[in-house]
């Protein structure tokens, strides 16, 4: 170890932290030692965003790392919160310390100190203070696999002795999570302590991989539903909190996952521990929504606030577009809340306006909101007649950003009627508010007088080049005219940045885009793989002839963002090369989901990717 007035020995300005030269660290470390509260506080927060910054650490931390475990003996106070920090500093994964690269890695040094100076860390393992107790737990399993024989035997009599003695039950949990980091199993599954029983499980469950025992599982199940009653519990490697590792462990088997929510929420959802595995479940697998609306309706009677409930109604409207008939034990539910005056409302009547249920229209025009007249214009498109005159009402007073968006959105489905809002949609135009999507829809209502005609030029003009595309693409949708859009395309393709979104916004014009090949052949070899997929979309969009596209959409093709648009492009041309088709059909079948949710985004990204593949494969 090495007290503060060793700190000038370290050439601190050679070394380098999250923001550059370590200079500051002398400081940070010295203020740990002082009578300030605040000023402590403050320089643990900024060594964490220093010599640790989001799972990072550095060529300054490990020469840290014996000024920090001298402060753990000296700065009583706060010996848990140095233990940590020397915890997370040295986490890694041990298959890394087979790699060639291992020995020139930060952690790498971080480990080494941390191994070498444990010895004289391991009287905190009998500190009066539970925190600290399971704080010098968590560093010792920091570095389970690299203590030598001699500090390794130690530590594990130290950690045993904890595991069988300690009077706190959570403490001898750790300490038998530690044991197995050291080496050795320990059956427990009939302990007649429920977080130590709980710690076996999860053990086990970790040790073997999914599927899970049903012992296991009975355990996790019935000693999971009760959140640590301590304020203590530190995160262990690769996890931000010991719920999230145990919320993991059973997301991964989706079976024992869907169990052992079930059983929590019938305890009480304590903490709202199993609604929320149930959100991560539909999020994880396909298929599994109906289970999960289960879950989630059986949830709503144990919250115990406005906003629990809310969180609840909002899993149901995210997913309940995936049953074919919701229940109408679940669709009274929602109508239920829906007419509550809490913040759980609004979730509650958009589900409902997805669900399809024909009480939504009423209670959306009573309280309209402009997500819930997208979604009743959506699930109600036959009421055009009684929702288009409230968009319009709520586009004239005034609506903007994504609310407008929400307004604009609505009117697609309504097809011609939509032509109805013309007067709104050319003032959101004129006004610059959601002017985007209020361009592209008015080029879809297809209504052609010279003030529309004006508008749109004029807004080809604008600062946005967002604004500038869609503008020139409804003249051109309006007009026929291909030169003032092929000006405007051409200004942006030759633009400095992005231009992925401009190449993706061609279609419409088709082979009236020729003149624009020669800027968009050289996109097709880009460095960026969006640029690439979008050239080789605009392409054939272009030219009508797939040969230059199909190479390149197949190279992006994955379960990826841009791999999923590749499709889309692959499947607007119709020709699937022969070789995907085993990629296809990993897409179809997998039970789990291959991408995540996109905010702002009316579908699933994973439902178009399997949706896509099957149709593909069906086709070819």
């Amino acid at each position: 170890m090495r007290s503060p007035a060793e700190l000038d020995q370290v050439q601190w300005h050679d070394l380098t932290h999250a923001h550059g030269p370590a200079e500051d660290v002398p400081e940070l470390i010295r203020a740990l030692h002082g009578d300030d509260a605040e000023a402590v506080d403050e320089a643990i927060q900024e060594l964490y965003g220093t010599i640790h910054h989001q799972g990072t650490v550095y060529p300054a931390s490990a020469p840290a790392v014996p000024f920090l475990a001298h402060a753990v003996l000296h700065v009583p106070g706060r010996r848990d919160e140095l233990l940590m920090l020397l915890a997370v500093l040295a986490d890694h994964d041990p298959q890394d310390t087979g790699s060639p690269h291992w020995a020139g890695r930060p952690v790498a040094a971080i480990c080494a100190e941390l191994a070498r100076l444990l010895p004289q860390l391991l009287p905190c393992l009998a500190d009066p203070a539970r925190a600290v107790r399971r704080a010098a737990l968590r560093v010792v399993a920091a570095v389970a696999d690299l203590l030598p024989a001699e500090v390794r035997a130690a530590a594990e009599r130290r950690v045993d002795e904890l595991y069988a003695t300690d009077p706190v039950p959570a403490v001898r949990a750790d300490a038998l999570g530690v044991l197995a980091r050291l080496g050795r199993e320990t059956e427990a599954l009939d302990s007649p302590l429920p977080e130590v029983r709980l710690a076996a499980a999860l053990l086990a469950a970790e040790r073997s991989g999914p599927p899970y025992e049903k012992r296991w599982v009975d355990v996790l199940a019935e000693d999971g539903a009760e959140p640590d009653p301590g304020d203590d519990g530190f995160p262990w490697a690769g996890v931000t909190s010991p719920e999230d590792r145990l919320t993991h462990l059973l997301t991964r088997d989706v079976d024992a996952g869907l169990t052992a929510a079930g059983r929590w929420i019938a305890a009480g959802d304590l903490g709202s521990r199993g609604s929320r595995l149930g959100r991560q479940i539909a999020e994880t697998w396909r298929d599994r929504e109906p289970e999960v609306l289960d879950l989630m309706l059986a949830a709503l009677p144990h919250q115990r606030d406005a906003r629990g409930r809310a969180e609840c109604l909002t899993t149901i409207g995210h997913w309940i577009e995936r049953l074919p008939e919701p229940g109408a034990d679940l669709r009274d539910t929602l109508h239920r809340h829906a007419r509550s005056d809490d913040e759980s409302a609004a979730p509650a009547l958009l589900a409902l306006a997805r669900s399809r249920d024909p009480r939504a229209l009423e209670l959306v025009l009573r309280t309209p909101r402009p997500d819930t007249l997208r979604a009743a214009a959506s699930s109600c498109p036959g009421a055009a007649d009684r929702l288009i005159p409230e968009i319009r009402r709520t586009l004239a007073s005034g609506a903007t950003g994504n609310e407008a968006v929400d307004l604009i959105g609505a009117l697609t489905g309504f097809g011609a009627a939509a032509r109805q809002a013309q007067p709104e949609l050319l003032d959101c135009l004129r006004t610059r508010r959601a002017a985007v999507v209020a361009a592209r829809q008015i080029g879809l209502n297809g209504v052609v007088t010279p003030e529309i005609t004006a508008l749109l030029h004029e807004a080809t003009h604008s600062t946005d080049p967002s604004l500038r595309a869609a503008a020139a693409l409804a003249h051109h949708r309006l007009t026929g005219e291909a030169a003032p859009a092929l000006r405007v395309f051409e200004a942006l393709l030759t633009a400095r940045g992005p231009v992925h979104w401009h190449l993706s916004g061609l279609q419409p014009l088709g082979g009236a885009a020729e003149p624009l090949l020669p800027l968009i052949e050289p996109l097709l070899t880009a460095r960026y793989e969006w640029t690439r997929m979008a050239a080789a979309e605009a392409h054939h969009t272009v030219t009508g002839s797939p040969e230059r596209a199909l190479p390149v959409l197949a190279g992006l093709i994955g379960p990826t963002p841009v791999g999923l648009s590749a499709l889309k492009a692959l499947a607007a041309i119709g020709r699937v090369p022969e070789e995907l088709r085993p990629v296809l059909r990993s897409f179809a079948v997998s039970p789990l989901r291959l991408l995540p949710a996109m905010p702002f985004s009316d579908v699933h990204p994973d439902e178009e990717l399997r949706t896509l593949a099957r149709s593909l494969l069906a086709s070819h």
